[in-house]
Protein backbone atom coordinates (compact mmCIF):
# COMPACT_ATOMS: atom_id res chain seq x y z
CA UNK A 1 0.00 0.00 0.00
CA UNK A 2 2.82 2.28 1.16
CA UNK A 3 4.21 1.06 -1.95
CA UNK A 4 1.20 2.53 -4.41
CA UNK A 5 1.05 5.95 -2.52
CA UNK A 6 4.63 6.33 -3.16
CA UNK A 7 4.16 5.97 -6.51
CA UNK A 8 1.02 8.16 -6.97
CA UNK A 9 2.69 11.00 -5.25
CA UNK A 10 5.67 10.81 -7.61
CA UNK A 11 3.65 10.94 -10.63
CA UNK A 12 1.73 14.07 -8.80
CA UNK A 13 5.11 16.05 -8.20
CA UNK A 14 6.18 14.88 -12.16
CA UNK A 15 2.71 15.98 -13.59
CA UNK A 16 3.02 19.48 -11.79
CA UNK A 17 6.08 19.83 -12.32
CA UNK A 18 5.50 19.53 -16.15
CA UNK A 19 2.54 21.68 -15.97
CA UNK A 20 4.19 24.49 -13.91
CA UNK A 21 0.83 24.82 -11.87
CA UNK A 22 2.82 24.51 -8.64
CA UNK A 23 4.55 27.05 -6.60
CA UNK A 24 8.24 26.57 -5.77
CA UNK A 25 7.16 26.15 -1.93
CA UNK A 26 4.73 23.44 -3.16
CA UNK A 27 7.51 21.74 -4.66
CA UNK A 28 10.08 21.62 -1.63
CA UNK A 29 7.16 20.46 0.42
CA UNK A 30 5.86 17.36 -2.36
CA UNK A 31 9.87 16.90 -2.82
CA UNK A 32 10.37 16.43 1.14
CA UNK A 33 7.43 14.07 1.29
CA UNK A 34 9.02 12.43 -2.09
CA UNK A 35 12.24 11.54 0.09
CA UNK A 36 10.22 10.66 2.78
CA UNK A 37 8.24 7.92 0.26
CA UNK A 38 11.78 7.21 -0.89
CA UNK A 39 13.66 6.53 2.67
CA UNK A 40 10.27 4.83 3.87
CA UNK A 41 10.45 2.81 0.42
CA UNK A 42 14.10 1.66 1.67
CA UNK A 43 13.76 0.92 5.23
CA UNK A 44 10.32 -1.56 3.59
CA UNK A 45 12.68 -3.55 1.24
CA UNK A 46 15.30 -4.03 3.49
CA UNK A 47 12.21 -5.11 6.44
CA UNK A 48 11.27 -7.49 3.47
CA UNK A 49 15.17 -8.98 3.04
CA UNK A 50 15.53 -9.41 6.49
CA UNK A 51 12.05 -11.16 6.94
CA UNK A 52 13.10 -13.41 3.65
CA UNK A 53 16.46 -14.20 5.34
CA UNK A 54 14.79 -14.89 8.81
CA UNK A 55 11.75 -17.00 7.37
CA UNK A 56 14.80 -19.01 5.21
CA UNK A 57 16.54 -19.71 8.60
CA UNK A 58 13.16 -20.80 10.55
CA UNK A 59 12.48 -23.02 7.31
CA UNK A 60 16.07 -24.26 8.19
CA UNK A 61 15.42 -24.68 12.01
CA UNK A 62 12.01 -26.69 11.12
CA UNK A 63 13.84 -28.96 8.58
CA UNK A 64 16.43 -29.78 11.22
CA UNK A 65 13.56 -30.30 14.36
CA UNK A 66 11.79 -32.59 12.11
CA UNK A 67 14.94 -34.49 11.27
CA UNK A 68 15.85 -34.34 15.53
CA UNK A 69 12.02 -35.24 15.55
CA UNK A 70 11.98 -38.65 13.15
CA UNK A 71 15.78 -39.79 14.87
CA UNK A 72 14.13 -39.52 18.18
CA UNK A 73 11.26 -41.49 17.49
CA UNK A 74 13.46 -43.94 15.91
CA UNK A 75 15.69 -44.50 18.58
CA UNK A 76 12.58 -44.80 21.00
CA UNK A 77 11.27 -47.39 18.73
CA UNK A 78 14.30 -48.87 19.15
CA UNK A 79 14.24 -48.71 22.99
CA UNK A 80 11.18 -49.94 22.89
CA UNK A 81 12.38 -53.33 21.35
CA UNK A 82 15.41 -53.58 23.32
CA UNK A 83 13.25 -53.31 26.25
CA UNK A 84 11.11 -56.02 25.28
CA UNK A 85 14.23 -57.90 24.33
CA UNK A 86 15.63 -57.31 27.93
CA UNK A 87 12.01 -58.03 29.50
CA UNK A 88 11.88 -61.46 27.51
CA UNK A 89 15.44 -62.34 29.04
CA UNK A 90 14.48 -61.15 32.69
CA UNK A 91 11.75 -63.34 32.79
CA UNK A 92 13.45 -66.51 31.49
CA UNK A 93 16.34 -65.38 33.95
CA UNK A 94 13.65 -65.41 36.77
CA UNK A 95 12.29 -68.79 35.31
CA UNK A 96 15.90 -70.39 34.79
CA UNK A 97 17.33 -68.60 38.46
CA UNK A 98 13.78 -69.82 40.01
CA UNK A 99 14.61 -73.80 38.59
CA UNK A 100 18.38 -73.33 39.73
CA UNK A 101 17.66 -72.49 43.42
CA UNK A 102 15.76 -75.79 43.31
CA UNK A 103 18.51 -77.64 41.96
CA UNK A 104 21.16 -76.20 44.04
CA UNK A 105 18.41 -77.01 47.11
CA UNK A 106 19.55 -80.78 45.86
CA UNK A 107 22.64 -80.20 45.07
CA UNK A 108 23.14 -79.25 49.12
CA UNK A 109 20.98 -81.95 50.15
CA UNK A 110 23.29 -84.55 48.08
CA UNK A 111 26.59 -82.89 49.63
CA UNK A 112 25.23 -83.23 53.02
CA UNK A 113 24.48 -86.70 52.73
CA UNK A 114 27.60 -87.21 51.08
CA UNK A 115 29.31 -85.46 54.17
CA UNK A 116 27.43 -87.59 56.22
CA UNK A 117 28.55 -90.44 54.23
CA UNK A 118 32.15 -89.92 54.32
CA UNK A 119 32.09 -88.61 58.05
CA UNK A 120 30.94 -92.61 58.93
CA UNK A 121 33.72 -93.99 57.22
CA UNK A 122 36.37 -91.68 58.47
CA UNK A 123 34.64 -92.39 61.81
CA UNK A 124 34.99 -96.32 61.06
CA UNK A 125 38.01 -95.96 59.76
CA UNK A 126 39.56 -94.44 62.58
CA UNK A 127 37.39 -96.61 65.22
CA UNK A 128 39.31 -99.38 63.36
CA UNK A 129 42.52 -98.02 63.65
CA UNK A 130 42.45 -97.27 67.25
CA UNK A 131 41.01 -100.82 67.83
CA UNK A 132 44.18 -102.18 66.18
CA UNK A 133 46.67 -100.12 67.82
CA UNK A 134 45.39 -101.22 70.75
CA UNK A 135 45.16 -104.59 70.26
CA UNK A 136 48.54 -104.24 68.91
CA UNK A 137 49.71 -103.02 72.00
CA UNK A 138 47.96 -105.45 73.79
CA UNK A 139 49.24 -107.97 72.43
CA UNK A 140 52.85 -107.19 72.30
CA UNK A 141 52.69 -106.09 76.46
CA UNK A 142 51.41 -109.93 77.21
CA UNK A 143 54.34 -111.58 75.25
CA UNK A 144 57.64 -112.07 76.60
CA UNK A 145 60.83 -110.94 75.20
CA UNK A 146 61.55 -114.75 74.21
CA UNK A 147 58.02 -114.82 72.92
CA UNK A 148 59.31 -111.33 70.79
CA UNK A 149 61.88 -113.35 69.50
CA UNK A 150 59.68 -115.55 67.57
CA UNK A 151 56.30 -113.64 66.88
CA UNK A 152 56.23 -110.06 64.97
CA UNK A 153 53.17 -107.93 65.47
CA UNK A 154 52.06 -104.93 62.62
CA UNK A 155 49.77 -103.07 61.80
CA UNK A 156 49.62 -102.33 57.71
CA UNK A 157 46.77 -100.90 55.82
CA UNK A 158 43.98 -101.46 58.66
CA UNK A 159 44.99 -105.32 59.37
CA UNK A 160 46.71 -106.16 61.64
CA UNK A 161 49.43 -109.19 61.03
CA UNK A 162 50.54 -111.70 64.06
CA UNK A 163 53.81 -113.23 62.44
CA UNK A 164 54.80 -116.90 64.13
CA UNK A 165 58.22 -118.42 62.94
CA UNK A 166 57.28 -122.29 62.13
CA UNK A 167 60.46 -123.78 64.32
CA UNK A 168 58.33 -122.28 67.65
CA UNK A 169 55.09 -123.76 66.03
CA UNK A 170 55.63 -127.45 64.51
CA UNK A 171 58.22 -129.87 63.99
CA UNK A 172 60.37 -129.41 60.73
CA UNK A 173 57.98 -130.61 58.12
CA UNK A 174 55.40 -131.22 60.17
CA UNK A 175 51.80 -129.52 60.91
CA UNK A 176 51.31 -130.57 64.49
CA UNK A 177 51.71 -128.17 67.14
CA UNK A 178 54.35 -127.83 69.28
CA UNK A 179 53.60 -127.68 73.21
CA UNK A 180 56.06 -125.06 73.58
CA UNK A 181 53.83 -122.93 71.40
CA UNK A 182 50.91 -123.30 73.40
CA UNK A 183 51.39 -120.36 76.34
CA UNK A 184 51.77 -117.85 72.69
CA UNK A 185 48.93 -118.91 71.06
CA UNK A 186 46.70 -118.85 74.68
CA UNK A 187 47.91 -115.32 74.69
CA UNK A 188 46.83 -114.41 70.84
CA UNK A 189 43.44 -116.62 71.90
CA UNK A 190 42.78 -113.90 74.76
CA UNK A 191 43.15 -111.18 72.53
CA UNK A 192 40.97 -112.45 69.92
CA UNK A 193 38.55 -113.14 71.78
CA UNK A 194 37.90 -109.93 73.86
CA UNK A 195 37.93 -108.20 69.75
CA UNK A 196 34.88 -109.86 69.04
CA UNK A 197 34.51 -107.47 66.21
CA UNK A 198 37.04 -108.94 64.30
CA UNK A 199 37.67 -111.60 61.81
CA UNK A 200 40.32 -114.01 61.77
CA UNK A 201 42.35 -115.78 58.92
CA UNK A 202 45.25 -118.12 59.55
CA UNK A 203 47.70 -118.16 56.49
CA UNK A 204 50.39 -120.84 56.43
CA UNK A 205 53.08 -120.06 54.27
CA UNK A 206 56.21 -122.54 53.40
CA UNK A 207 59.81 -122.19 51.86
CA UNK A 208 60.53 -123.51 48.47
CA UNK A 209 62.07 -126.83 49.36
CA UNK A 210 60.27 -129.49 48.01
CA UNK A 211 58.71 -131.71 50.27
CA UNK A 212 56.68 -135.12 49.94
CA UNK A 213 55.07 -137.67 52.99
CA UNK A 214 52.18 -139.56 53.79
CA UNK A 215 49.15 -137.28 53.24
CA UNK A 216 51.62 -134.35 52.51
CA UNK A 217 52.05 -133.78 48.94
CA UNK A 218 53.92 -130.80 48.65
CA UNK A 219 54.03 -127.17 49.93
CA UNK A 220 50.65 -126.23 49.61
CA UNK A 221 48.88 -129.20 50.98
CA UNK A 222 52.10 -128.41 54.05
CA UNK A 223 51.20 -124.75 54.50
CA UNK A 224 46.78 -125.53 54.33
CA UNK A 225 47.45 -128.09 57.10
CA UNK A 226 49.59 -125.77 59.09
CA UNK A 227 47.01 -123.51 58.90
CA UNK A 228 44.07 -125.69 60.28
CA UNK A 229 46.16 -126.84 62.73
CA UNK A 230 46.25 -123.37 64.34
CA UNK A 231 42.74 -122.73 63.50
CA UNK A 232 41.28 -125.94 65.48
CA UNK A 233 43.81 -125.43 68.43
CA UNK A 234 42.41 -121.28 69.07
CA UNK A 235 38.78 -123.39 68.65
CA UNK A 236 39.02 -126.55 70.84
CA UNK A 237 41.16 -125.62 73.14
CA UNK A 238 41.22 -122.09 73.78
CA UNK A 239 37.30 -121.43 72.86
CA UNK A 240 37.64 -118.80 69.71
CA UNK A 241 34.17 -118.86 68.15
CA UNK A 242 34.95 -121.11 65.20
CA UNK A 243 32.85 -118.54 63.08
CA UNK A 244 35.01 -115.87 63.39
CA UNK A 245 38.09 -118.23 61.95
CA UNK A 246 39.27 -119.43 58.59
CA UNK A 247 42.26 -121.02 57.07
CA UNK A 248 44.34 -120.93 54.07
CA UNK A 249 47.44 -121.83 52.28
CA UNK A 250 50.05 -119.98 50.42
CA UNK A 251 52.55 -122.63 50.07
CA UNK A 252 56.02 -121.13 48.70
CA UNK A 253 54.34 -118.51 47.06
CA UNK A 254 53.86 -115.83 49.01
CA UNK A 255 57.41 -115.27 50.17
CA UNK A 256 58.68 -112.16 51.96
CA UNK A 257 62.63 -112.92 50.75
CA UNK A 258 64.36 -114.56 48.57
CA UNK A 259 64.91 -118.54 49.52
CA UNK A 260 68.63 -118.37 48.46
CA UNK A 261 69.57 -118.81 51.81
CA UNK A 262 68.42 -120.34 54.87
CA UNK A 263 68.06 -117.12 56.73
CA UNK A 264 65.16 -116.63 54.19
CA UNK A 265 64.14 -119.40 53.75
CA UNK A 266 63.76 -119.61 57.69
CA UNK A 267 61.70 -116.42 57.32
CA UNK A 268 59.51 -117.26 54.52
CA UNK A 269 58.62 -120.23 56.75
CA UNK A 270 55.59 -118.42 58.92
CA UNK A 271 52.17 -118.57 59.74
CA UNK A 272 50.61 -115.60 60.09
CA UNK A 273 47.31 -114.86 61.92
CA UNK A 274 45.45 -112.07 60.28
CA UNK A 275 43.25 -109.99 62.10
CA UNK A 276 40.63 -107.90 60.37
CA UNK A 277 37.28 -106.06 60.90
CA UNK A 278 34.34 -107.47 60.02
CA UNK A 279 33.72 -107.30 56.40
CA UNK A 280 29.80 -106.73 56.76
CA UNK A 281 30.13 -103.58 58.44
CA UNK A 282 31.84 -102.26 55.60
CA UNK A 283 29.24 -103.70 53.30
CA UNK A 284 26.46 -102.52 55.19
CA UNK A 285 28.45 -98.88 55.49
CA UNK A 286 28.72 -99.39 51.09
CA UNK A 287 24.87 -100.06 51.13
CA UNK A 288 23.99 -96.91 53.13
CA UNK A 289 26.10 -95.03 50.41
CA UNK A 290 23.92 -92.10 49.13
CA UNK A 291 22.82 -92.00 45.09
CA UNK A 292 22.91 -89.19 42.99
CA UNK A 293 19.74 -88.39 41.32
CA UNK A 294 20.34 -89.61 38.00
CA UNK A 295 21.32 -92.99 39.03
CA UNK A 296 18.30 -93.16 41.14
CA UNK A 297 15.87 -92.17 38.61
CA UNK A 298 18.24 -94.97 36.18
CA UNK A 299 17.16 -97.28 38.32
Amino acid sequence: MKRTKLAASFLLVATLFLTGCVTKKEFVNLQTDYNKLKDEKSALDKSYQDAQIQLAEYRTQSKSLEDRLSEARKNNQELRNSYATLQGSLDKSLQQNSQGNINISKLVDEINASNRYIKQLVDAKSKSDSLNVMLTNNLTRSLSREELKEVDVKVLKGVVYISLADNMLYKSGSYEINERAGETLSKIAKIITDYKDYEVLVEGNTDNVPISRTNIRNNWDLSALRASSVVQELQNKYGVDPKRLSAAGRGEYNPITDNDSELGKQRNRRTQIIVTPRLDQFLELIDKAPEAEGEAATE
